[in-house]
């Protein structure tokens, strides 16, 4: 007997225990124990439950796993019906004053008297349950049906880590408690990728999900609890069913937040944003403060609840057409509609990206009318199956660009044609490539493309670069919506009557612009090489460029096979420089250029020598006597140092100046050789 009580007193000690430490990760996100502990612990209690049967429990955190798969649902009538409640159809926040209007007209209160008090929640986008709890052990879950008649999921809504098998002592006989099942935004993109692996591996029945509601109520109401365990859920409490009255040990609530609380404190999960509101002012301003974070929760709502807080206000509102008075959905604007596709477009980005958009027929979705939505790339656009014609799921969240969620397969154009992402760019015609490794085609023209204009002018005059002074954004917006600039060498055909012309350019500034430019013809290869923008070249790889080849031509002129011979010019490098200058406008504006006046230095080709630094790592940090930083840098990379912007193992120095900050700290605790000016200067000297 002794061994007995003892394996008794274990196993109950296990299950307090796994209660509490499941209580702590899933609802209070703030865990004691690593996995493995739990894991540990978890595995003692299946051994002892499998060696003594007649210990097993409803209550025990095992009965979250395991039970045979089901043939159907049980139907299970409500104690208490689950009403839904009115939904305010004003999606302004004028809604919640008329709720607030509705409520004290009904209560007889006039304008003088004091505001109602309410509790405003989260309307979760989700499916609603109902647990029954006897003697503090879950003994059924069900879902809400048509109020009055659900079905019984229990075995299903174990498997959420939230939900409390087993409540304190201090819970009443008989509890129900009611809320959402849901899933977050990341668990259902996670689930998405598995579903799109099992796919892509030739699974059968198997496909992927439209939102995370849709996913949620399949994973409750499937009936093998092996694959609804496989589907990640979550829940929040919002209020009770049948609850056991005072005189049966049961709590006597006077505020429903009172009710919230004490929830909470018997471990179900209530959501902190879940706010007191005092009149109407109040609500307007939880309805604003909850809009303005809603693309950021972890979780989908599609509006917020108030309830009047007191009780007995609710008793005395009542209820109409089975809907209480006393509570309302306030809904935000639709974030998703279904809308048809009436075209594909190809948009240029300004760094020369093609994205596919879908054109479609108006629909208001997110509180704005919308007629265009991206398809990210081809592989998303073909993931989808998004073709014209379609019926498809549109999706508008807070500022986030609009995009087709889902195709309507049942509603498909006979004989749609497939996308496919045109092999030329749709502004220029020249070649759109797509690296290995990448997901995106981009256009090649990047000088010549009108759609990469602004940001070619930009990255070529900047300080790096061709050092323009005074050639910012505002001045290039400016001339090329004017249509002075089209081409880089535009910029030096520039007149004084050109820019004087231009809004806001006093002819001081203009001088000042004409003579930057003047200034910046005197340019070194390596930067005018880095200004022309050739993607994935950029500073060091303009100067290696430069030293391995001497001059521009013999650059443009190369193959992929010699530009691998450049060091760090590898397979992706190699090919975007010979892209580029196999474009013929490219090597056309090359020409322009030179032909205005834009000179360099070339040389011969440098014998191929060790640098003194090649393979250190350099960071700089506070400001030095007498060089700048970018002098400094330029000093280190001639060598052939690698200067980076943060302080790691990898280090090999850190430079510090005066004023440095938590850079050198860094390099302190790491131990990092530490050098100030004069030590850089003799590093670079090799003393």
């Amino acid at each position: 007997m002794a061994t007995s009580t003892a394996v008794r007193e274990r196993v109950d000690a296990l299950r307090a225990l796994l209660h509490h430490h499941a209580h702590r990760y899933h609802v209070l996100d703030a865990p004691e124990i690593p996995d493995a502990e739990y894991d540990r612990l978890f595995r003692e209690l299946q051994r002892l439950e499998a060696e003594h049967p007649e210990l097993q429990s409803a209550d025990s955190p095992t009965q979250r796993v395991g039970g045979a798969t089901l043939d159907g649902f049980t139907k299970v009538k409500h104690r208490v019906p689950m009403l839904s409640i009115r939904t305010e159809t004003d999606t302004e926040p004028s809604g919640a004053q008329n709720f607030d209007a509705r409520v004290r007209r009904e209560l007889g209160l006039a304008e003088s008297e004091p505001p109602v008090e309410y509790v405003a929640e989260l309307k979760f986008d989700g499916l609603a349950i109902n647990l029954r709890y006897e003697d503090g052990v879950l003994v059924q879950a069900a879902t809400r049906g048509d109020g009055e008649v659900g079905e019984d999921v229990t075995q299903n809504i174990r498997q959420i880590g939230q939900i409390p098998l087993k409540l304190p002592e201090d819970a009443p006989p008989v509890l129900e408690v009611r809320g959402e099942v849901y899933m977050r935004r990341d668990d259902f993109e996670s689930l998405n990728d598995k579903q799109r692996e099992k796919i892509a591996r030739g699974a059968k029945n198997e496909k992927t999900f439209v939102n995370p509601r849709n996913a949620a109520a399949g994973a409750v109401r499937q009936l093998d609890p092996a694959i609804a365990r496989q589907r990640p859920l979550s829940f929040f409490a919002y209020g009770w069913g049948e609850l056991s009255p005072p005189e049966e040990g049961g709590p006597q609530f006077e505020t429903h937040y009172q009710a919230l609380l004490t929830l909470r404190s018997w471990g179900f999960p209530v959501h902190n944003d879940t706010s007191l509101a005092s009149g109407a002012a109040e609500l307007v301003a939880f309805y604003n403060r909850i809009g303005r974070l809603r693309d950021q929760l972890p979780f989908d709502i599609d509006g917020v609840v108030y309830k009047v807080n007191s009780i007995a206000l609710q008793k005395k509102l009542g209820f109409v057409t089975r809907e209480p008075r006393w509570a309302v959905a306030h809904k935000y604007p639709a974030q998703e509609q279904l809308t048809t596709v009436e075209a594909i477009d190809v948009q240029v980005g300004r760094t020369g990206k093609l994205t596919p958009v879908a054109k479609l027929a108006p629909v208001f979705v997110g509180g704005v009318t919308v007629t265009n939505a991206t398809l990210h790339n081809e592989d998303e656009a073909r993931r989808k199956d998004v073709r014209v014609g379609d019926t498809v799921i549109v999706r508008r969240a807070g500022d986030v660009i609009p995009e087709v969620v889902a195709v309507v397969p049942d509603k498909r154009v006979k004989d749609a044609p497939v996308f496919t992402m045109p092999r030329k760019c749709p502004v220029c015609g020249s070649d759109a490539v797509r690296e290995e490794g990448e997901v995106d085609y981009r256009c090649t023209g990047g000088l010549f493309c009108g759609a990469q204009r602004k940001e070619a002018i930009l990255h070529f005059a900047q300080r790096r670069a061709m050092d323009i002074e005074g050639l910012g954004d505002k001045l290039v917006d400016q001339m090329v919506d004017a249509g002075v600039i089209r081409t880089l060498p535009d910029l030096y055909r520039l007149g004084l009557a050109n820019l004087v012309a231009l809004e806001r350019m006093a002819e001081k500034s203009a001088q000042n612009v004409l003579a930057a430019l003047e200034k910046s013809k005197q340019a070194t290869l390596p930067r005018f090489l880095y200004g022309l923008g050739i993607r994935h070249v950029g500073e060091a790889t303009a100067r290696d460029l430069v030293r391995h080849f001497g001059k521009m031509d013999a650059i443009m002129d190369a193959s992929v096979a010699q530009l691998l011979e450049v060091p760090d010019v590898g397979p992706v490098v190699a090919e975007s420089i010979h892209t580029f200058f196999a474009q013929p406008h490219n090597r056309e504006v090359v020409e322009q250029l030179r032909a205005a006046g834009v000179t360099w230095p070339e040389n011969e080709p440098e014998a191929r020598a060790v640098l003194p630094l090649a393979g250190k790592t350099v960071v700089l940090t506070g400001t030095l006597p007498t060089l700048s930083r970018d002098e400094a840098k330029d000093l280190l990379e001639a060598a052939g140092a690698k200067v980076a912007g943060s302080v790691s193992k990898k280090t090999d120095y850190v430079v510090a100046g005066t004023e440095a900050g938590s850079k050198l700290e860094k390099a302190q605790q790491l131990g990092l050789a530490i050098l100030d000016e004069q030590g850089l200067r003799d590093l670079l000297a090799g003393r």
